[in-house]
């Protein structure tokens, strides 16, 4: 059973405060991307076509656009930290279990299988 020592817990806390910050800006990435995806073509519709000038007001058009930035936000942030977390727990793992690849005796893979 190993100890838990103070500075082992501030070096967590500062990596999870350093992740959490890549995430956060991983997902303003995001979201500004998909704002500006979202917006151009709404806009535009409710300029162009008949029906979306009709049934889109301003408040249905900036929920279009809000609601596409913010699936995109917490998408984005959460594919970071996942991804961080895959690669600290890796880097933590024992060397046993490090070694992923499969030598197994099995049949082999289909040719659309092989990497």
């Amino acid at each position: 059973m190993s100890t838990v020592t103070r500075a082992s817990l501030d070096q967590r806390l500062a990596m999870a405060k350093r992740c959490s910050r890549e995430a956060t800006l991983a997902g303003a990435k995001a979201a500004a991307v998909a704002t500006v995806a979202s917006a151009v073509p709404t806009l535009v519709s409710v300029r162009m076509l008949p029906w979306a000038k009709a049934n889109l007001n301003p408040t249905g058009q900036a929920l279009i656009i809000c609601t596409a930035a913010g699936m995109a936000y917490f998408v984005a942030a959460d594919k970071k930290i996942l991804s961080l977390a895959q690669r600290h727990s890796f880097e933590r793992a024992p060397e046993h279990l490090r070694n992923t690849s499969y030598q197994g005796a099995a049949r082999p893979h289909p040719a659309f299988f092989r990497p």
